[in-house]
């Protein structure tokens, strides 16, 4: 068993200005995004442009920051919305839904495919290989935050966290979700694969490894188990994603579909 240290979630203090470590990891995750995006838009054959990428990253930084935070309010937060209406802006208090960021990167790609004149399921596709590293770094955040804790448990690696040994249900999110995510997906995409399949593998590989920590992780203390002692809120709003995660690759292998990603050879 190991002891939780307590970490301090102000990373620096200038003034009244406090710049928090959760907040540098979703830095983090945008500037490695930038990153691996540029990359692969110019390899050989690749009908992205770098200059795209910047516009692209934009798009997607919007997405997920308010879409995590109005996807976090309607999920997980009504009931403080409804006791305080500037609870939806009060984001340095913390509480960021990943389902409602995707859900927010998801509409703002589209529209970027629209005003680019790119199908949809080749800008979903060149996204599903950039997130990953991003994932992992947020959840060495909620760690260092000291939330998202599991249930008590007496592995050799549980964490003692106010006298009760823990689940780090965030570090197992950030192996799963974030770093095997990350190889497999940067493998996958560095070859052509049929239009839809990338972005059908992240779903499935996202949402596998969050349906698994859902049985450990404990839920928001304020919404509880929804049924059966072990039903949470993630799993209802993860299921969905593995379902068509699975028909997006049924589709992709049955069309056989080049992706618009790369010039034809």
């Amino acid at each position: 068993m190991l002891v939780y240290p307590g970490f301090d979630p102000v990373a620096l203090e200038l003034g009244p200005l406090k710049v928090r470590w959760y907040g540098l990891t979703y830095l983090v995750a945008f500037a490695v995004a930038w990153w691996l995006a540029r990359r692969r838009a110019a390899q050989p054959g690749s009908t992205w442009k770098v200059t795209d990428v910047d516009d692209f990253l934009f798009f997607a930084m919007l997405g997920v920051i308010l879409g995590g935070r109005i996807g976090y309010t309607l999920f997980y937060g009504m009931e403080f919305w409804l006791q305080d209406p500037l609870y939806l802006l009060r984001v340095w208090e913390g509480g960021m839904s990943f389902h409602g960021g995707l859900i927010g990167v998801l509409v703002a790609l589209a529209l970027f495919a629209k005003r680019r004149g790119r199908h949809v399921a080749d800008v979903f596709d060149f996204a599903a290989a950039l997130p990953g590293i991003g994932i992992l770094a947020v959840r060495v955040g909620n760690f260092i935050n000291g939330e998202l804790w599991g249930r008590p448990g007496d592995v050799p690696w549980a964490m003692l966290v106010d006298g009760v040994a823990r689940h780090p249900t965030q570090l197992y999110e950030a192996l799963l979700e974030g770093a095997l995510l990350a190889a497999v997906l940067w493998w996958f995409t560095s070859k052509p694969r049929p239009q839809w399949a990338p972005a059908g593998l992240f779903l499935v590989m996202y949402a596998s490894g969050r349906l698994i920590v859902e049985f450990w992780r404990l839920p928001d203390a304020h919404i509880g188990y929804l049924a059966g002692g072990w039903l949470t809120m993630g799993h209802v709003l993860t299921l969905p994603m593995l379902l068509a995660g699975v028909a997006l690759l049924l589709i992709a292998y049955r069309r056989n579909a080049p992706s618009g990603n790369r010039t034809m050879a």
